[in-house]
């Protein structure tokens, strides 16, 4: 860390800062100088899959601000964009490039959901489009130790992450053995597709497999996946995607005592439905006054359903900017159907239904 940098993020520059903060200053002078806030410059634009009819995949090239920490492959951002008549929105993004260090460039790439306004608004950005980011977060990582067999499967957009841990395993020169897995609707809508293509005929190691059901290509059960990776539930495994998928490759993973395999880590792309709370009972949120007869949905869909306007980013559960205080009530976590009855603890409202009556301070 420079002099400079030391001096202004120095609790006396801080103070005399106040109450706007010493970044709020320096990004009037230059929006790439940051104290302590990460802020990037898009630098590149690539589309990846533009096919008729469905949106469009898009990767951006970013350049952070010196206050960028790096990421470890697999690990996501949270990416602010301020769109024109609203406030500052953020969203969730895998970051799509190998590992990278301070002040390193890096990559996310996303499809421009319909009902997503910040992947459009990405997916349409051009060069020179400032982005607001926070550090890299998340624990669906490689482990600075890389086991010499590991398998990566992916589908449709849930591709980034183990992207990121693929290109990563090439640049450290990886001569483990190496299987990746991934679904997608069509050749057409195959994310990387060129760089794959590349990877399969010339990656030491790796054994590349994209996989179109709809054209015929076997869905993922454990008697294929048995043939294409023997012993796999030893296989070290990482597994990113929609929710059946994800919900395949746990049942696979599954052992005949119904123990899942401690060889597996998972990232659902959408949280999956089939765990929510059970209906019964009312919700109500005190901060507000509004009350309603819980329907077994989340506790930020119920919200909404009121017309409450709850602070959330990713709704997946991992960025952590829905949490809020479940007064008393019981709770059940949407992703892996635990529940909690605690009175008084922070919960994140995008991944918890509730069982029956339920409080909550929104």
């Amino acid at each position: 860390m420079s002099i400079t940098q030391t001096l202004l993020r120095s609790r006396v520059v801080e103070a005399l800062a106040s109450p706007h903060g010493v970044d709020r200053y320096l990004e009037l002078v230059n929006p790439m100088w940051a104290a302590r806030e990460v802020r990037a410059r898009v630098v590149e634009v690539h589309r990846e899959v533009a096919v008729d009819g469905h949106p469009p995949v898009t990767t951006l090239t970013l350049q952070p601000t010196s206050t960028w920490r790096g990421h470890r492959a697999g690990q996501h951002v949270q990416v602010g964009v301020e769109i024109p008549g609203s406030r500052r929105t953020t969203r969730v993004f895998s970051v799509s490039s190998a590992e990278s260090g301070p002040g390193d460039r890096f990559t996310i790439t996303m499809r421009a959901n319909p009902d997503g306004v910040v992947s459009r608004f990405l997916a349409e950005a051009g060069v020179g489009q400032l982005l607001h980011l926070s550090q890299a977060q998340g624990d669906f990582v490689l482990p600075d130790r890389v086991p010499d067999r590991l398998l990566l499967i992916s589908g449709g957009s849930g591709i980034t992450p183990v992207m990121s841990m693929l290109r990563t395993l090439q640049r450290r020169t990886h001569r483990g053995e190496v299987t990746f897995l991934h679904y997608a609707q069509s050749p057409q809508h195959q994310i990387f597709a060129e760089e794959l293509a590349e990877v399969a005929r010339s990656g030491y190691g790796v054994d590349v497999r994209l996989l179109h059901p709809e054209l015929g290509d076997p869905a993922l059960s454990p008697a294929w996946l048995g043939r294409v990776v023997p012993e796999f539930r030893d296989v070290p495994t990482w597994a990113c995607g929609p929710a059946p998928l994800i919900e395949a490759v746990r049942a696979a993973y599954t052992g005949p005592e119904g123990e899942l395999s401690p060889a597996l880590r998972v990232e659902y792309f959408k949280p999956p439905r089939t765990s929510a709370g059970e209906a019964g009972g009312e919700v109500s949120f005190t901060r507000s006054d509004k009350a309603a007869p819980n329907t077994g949905a989340t506790l930020l869909e119920q919200a909404e359903a009121l017309g409450l306007a709850p602070e959330f980013g990713c709704r997946m559960g991992i960025c952590f900017s829905c949490v809020a205080t479940k007064s008393e009530g019981t709770v059940r976590n949407v992703l892996t159907g635990e529940t909690s009855s605690l009175p008084d603890e922070e919960i994140r409202i995008c991944v918890s239904a509730p069982d029956g009556d339920c409080s909550v301070t929104l």
